[in-house]
């Protein structure tokens, strides 16, 4: 297979050749290779290439799944590969070999995919860029100045620049959403508990944390989903169970949804003007497939959303980094993490378990404000950010800037972090482009529980030639 023919199939159609036998699972890795060779130096997508691993796969034979020979990259945080370090995007983690794979790990491994790398992730998956101090920066494809996005961004760099067709990726407040929307890709966010995030940590950020892909087609979104879904042993809650499979939803052609459209941010961001005209002329093109679309105004208090999100965030990272001081016999200083991260760590002691549990309260008072929209609406669109993709360097998480940095946070969240403190599924569609030729993404929400839907109306989105190119 030489390599034009690699970038022409998505995952699923990868596995089919091989299925027939047309091609190897080792000559799909070495394809997988040799573009990382050309394309990664510059892009730093991948930061642990796990070619040995993937090849003693290979050679040990692969279970007959749905992804049998398919090569992908684990994202560096949260997942755990035995004998490969997770460093989490930190230098605190510069050396954590991990003792055992994740239950997802082995959900991809029963499925035949053969694990090939970790791709790079700002430290504790904080920002929505991907610059970490350890790393360094991952670049767009489409614009090597421009940001990936984060915390995902060193996966969608390393799809949307065709090293592999799809990547694990995870979102605690749009760090799926955001580097997908950044790289002209499609990424959904599961309901909460839709997917295992265990066995070493059963909960990811108090509940806001899930985790999933990003892909350039819908359909290896539905087919991983399906391979992945499902509690693990422990599991404090999971999402509803769903009958049938997610790719048989996706290939179900919805018909006249009752669509909202909201432009304005949850949590108070300001809005940039070609977002809005870009988000409203995805409206038009669902209104083209028969969907009605309706403008509507949210009632979500700004303030209680960026508070009640943020004491979450920084409680669990100030406990996981109190848990690490234990492990090292030793204070965490400045100089082990960024500044950003020492900021939110410091952050966390002034916290009290009172202030946890009314954001706890709060996160559910909005998941019923979000409920409500869904008895008279079975979609809401939104902009995936409120900006346009930043350059490089914008978002710094060594600057003592911290207005400049929120300013920015805030607009690159400002529309996907209330779906992590609420649970909703929720996916960035590729469906705009900026006048600068930028991917600029739309985001579509679904009732709790709601993937299916999700996956059908994206589906029917790329059928009729609404998604813009994936590959930069």
């Amino acid at each position: 297979m030489n390599e034009d023919e690699y970038l022409s199939y998505d995952a699923l159609g990868l596995a089919e050749l091989v299925s027939q036998k047309e091609v190897t699972p080792r000559e799909l890795l070495e394809c997988a290779e040799k573009r990382y060779q050309s394309h990664n130096p510059l892009l730093n997508a991948v930061v642990t290439p796990m070619w040995d691993q993937a090849n003693e796969a290979i050679e040990d034979g692969l279970p007959k799944g749905a992804f049998s020979g398919v090569p992908m990259p684990l994202k560096d945080l949260g997942q755990h590969y035995k004998g490969v370090v997770t460093t989490n995007g930190s230098r605190l983690f510069a050396d954590n070999v991990s003792d055992h794979d994740s239950t997802l790990v082995e959900r991809y491994k029963a499925s035949g995919l053969v694990l090939s790398g970790k791709t790079n992730t700002p430290e504790f998956g904080l920002a929505t860029t991907t610059e970490p101090v350890l790393h360094g920066a991952s670049r767009n494809p489409w614009s090597h100045s421009h940001s990936t996005g984060g915390s995902s961004g060193g996966a969608a760099a390393a799809v949307s620049s065709g090293i592999f067709p799809v990547a694990h990726a995870s979102d605690g407040g749009g760090s799926i959403r955001i580097p997908a929307s950044c790289c002209g890709l499609f990424g959904l966010k599961p309901t909460r508990g839709r997917v295992p995030l265990g066995p070493s940590t059963l909960e990811g950020w108090g509940g806001l944390s899930t985790t999933h892909v990003v892909s350039r087609t819908v359909r290896d979104s539905a087919a991983l989903l399906d391979i992945s879904a499902g509690p693990e042993p422990g599991s404090p809650y999971h999402a509803p169970y769903f009958p049938e499979s997610f790719s048989s939803a996706a290939a179900r052609q919805p018909n006249n949804l009752r669509i909202a459209i909201c432009l304005d941010t949850f949590n108070g961001a300001t809005v940039n003007k070609e977002v809005v005209a870009l988000t409203q002329a995805s409206a038009e093109k669902l209104e083209s497939l028969g969907h009605r679309v309706d403008p509507i105004n949210h009632s979500f208090d700004a303030e209680l959303v960026r508070d009640s999100h943020g004491t979450l965030a920084i409680s669990n990272i100030g406990a996981m980094l109190r848990t690490k001081e234990a492990i090292l016999g030793r204070p965490i200083t400045s100089e082990d993490v960024e500044l950003t991260t020492w900021n939110n760590f410091q952050s966390s002691k002034a916290l009290s378990a009172a202030d946890y549990a009314q954001a706890v309260t709060q996160i559910h008072h909005n998941g019923q404000k979000l409920a409500a929209i869904f008895r008279d609406y079975d979609l809401i669109l939104t902009p995936t950010m409120a900006c346009l993709p930043p350059k490089l360097g914008k978002l710094d998480t060594t600057s003592d800037d911290v207005e400049s940095y929120l300013a920015l946070l805030y607009q690159m969240i400002g529309f996907t972090a209330l779906l992590n403190d609420t649970g909703n599924p929720a996916a960035s569609v590729p469906m705009a482009v900026s006048n600068d030729g930028l991917p600029v993404g739309c985001q579509l929400i679904a009732d709790f529980g709601g993937e299916a839907l999700l996956l059908s109306i994206s589906q029917q989105i790329s059928d009729a030639g609404y998604f813009t190119k994936s590959l930069a």
